[in-house]
């Protein structure tokens, strides 16, 4: 009996060993993704489905701000120490492991439930991020095959393995210090994963789908606004003006942000500007950028005399025309109600070109080349803010937020 437990003890131990050397790799490869902007891809990035890398820069590679291989190392550094417990429990110090009393139960334990939610990190992966880490897929085998071998002779396989374990633990929390010891761990490891979720100091993408992510997700603008007015009609309303470029991917999302902002604040109007980085209008460029950038906004301006502006700018970021003929069609589609020739007519205009040159006039002469470009009273600043921040500064501007429902 002793030398198959040794068996199994071996075998468990290579197993786990395995897994450390993985999990370590996956928190390298994380590492290099998400905080080495020099960094090559990795050797388990081979196209765009088996990408670990990918998968590694996603907000799902992380849990309560923990990345997923630094949650894998914890459990196979506990899966080691149950191991070693028998003996580790006669230190002295240590005698509080004596609590720990059957450790191939609650390594088979581990292994199934490591397992279940492998199961259903890999879902995610070919649901929703459509890619997959075959790092990962290793440890997900590693986990069942550690479960199957620790559960290897338990009466009841899994589910006497699982069993057991919950009763010792709940008899290990009858003595009252055992109890406190346990509750102050707790507390401990709470306070940590609050400060790991609420910084997102170690992950980056949580804290890019804090600040953008609702924004990016969707080729549709839910808030998406009518008319030529965006936001409040009172001439005391704080204004915030938007410098754009309708062929600027950065520029859609921040178009879905402040139609989402003007719901969100009872004094604040937007006001857009075109910035078109496209040389066929863009005096201010000296080769070729966002071409077919310039018509659309022609075709955007001219829908104001028709007081449809917001409905056709939203619409030319959702599909991202390239020319006259794709902009009409579109339009066309989308049937507003436009009067297409009269739309066409005032869109290649001298009046509405002029407008557009004063706009880029104006950003060029403050430095604000790049889009978007977002000014609020004497600050003008380029680039997008995150969502949260955006509503800090034009708080510090006056915006008052509305309670309740958006109106």
């Amino acid at each position: 009996m002793e030398n198959k437990i040794s068996k199994k003890g071996i075998a468990v131990f290579i197993l786990v060993l395995i897994g450390i050397l993985v999990t370590i790799d996956l928190a390298f490869i994380y590492y290099q993704a998400n905080f080495n902007s020099h960094a090559l891809p990795s050797f388990c990035s081979v196209n765009d489905f088996i990408d670990c890398d990918g998968v590694a820069r996603t907000v799902e590679s992380q849990f309560l701000g923990v990345p997923l291989a630094l949650w894998g190392l914890f459990l196979y550094s506990f899966m080691i120490l149950m191991l070693w417990v028998d003996k580790l429990k006669k230190v002295p110090f240590l005698k509080f492991l004596e609590v720990f009393k059957n450790k191939y139960h609650y390594i088979a334990s581990l292994g199934l439930i490591s397992f279940v939610i492998s199961m259903l990190l890999l879902a995610v992966s070919l649901g929703e991020i459509h890619k997959i880490c075959v790092m990962c897929v290793v440890t997900y085998c590693l986990n069942l095959l550690i479960g199957m071998v620790a559960a290897h002779g338990i009466k009841g396989h899994f589910i006497g393995a699982v069993t057991q374990s919950w009763n010792d633990f709940v008899e290990a929390l009858k003595p009252i210090p055992y109890r406190i010891a346990f509750i102050a761990v707790v507390i401990l490891a709470s306070v940590g994963l609050y400060w790991t979720y609420s910084t997102a100091v170690l992950s980056p993408a949580l804290t890019f789908y804090r600040n953008y992510g609702e924004f990016t997700q969707s080729k549709i603008n839910k808030y998406a606004i009518k008319g030529n007015v965006l936001g409040s009609k009172d001439e005391n309303a704080v204004v915030l003006h938007v410098y754009s470029d309708f062929k600027c991917p950065i520029c859609f999302t921040c178009n879905i942000m402040v139609h989402k902002l003007v719901r969100e604040f009872k004094n604040l109007r937007v006001e857009h500007h075109n910035m078109p980085l496209d040389i066929s209008c863009n005096p201010h460029l000296k080769n070729p950028f966002h071409t077919g950038s310039c018509i659309n906004a022609q075709y955007a301006s001219a829908a104001k005399k028709q007081g449809k502006f917001w409905e056709v700018e939203s619409l030319l970021f959702e599909k991202s025309p390239s020319s006259e003929e794709e902009i009409l069609s579109v339009l066309k589609e989308a049937d507003f109600g436009l009067d297409l020739e009269k739309l066409q007519k005032d869109a290649n205009s001298k009046e509405i070109k002029d407008e557009i040159k004063v706009d880029m006039d104006y950003a060029a002469s403050q430095g604000k080349i790049g889009t978007p470009s977002l000014k609020i009273g004497d600050d003008f600043e380029m680039g997008v803010k995150g969502y949260p921040r955006l509503k800090e500064w034009v708080k510090e501007h006056g915006g008052i937020e509305r309670h309740g429902l958006f109106q």
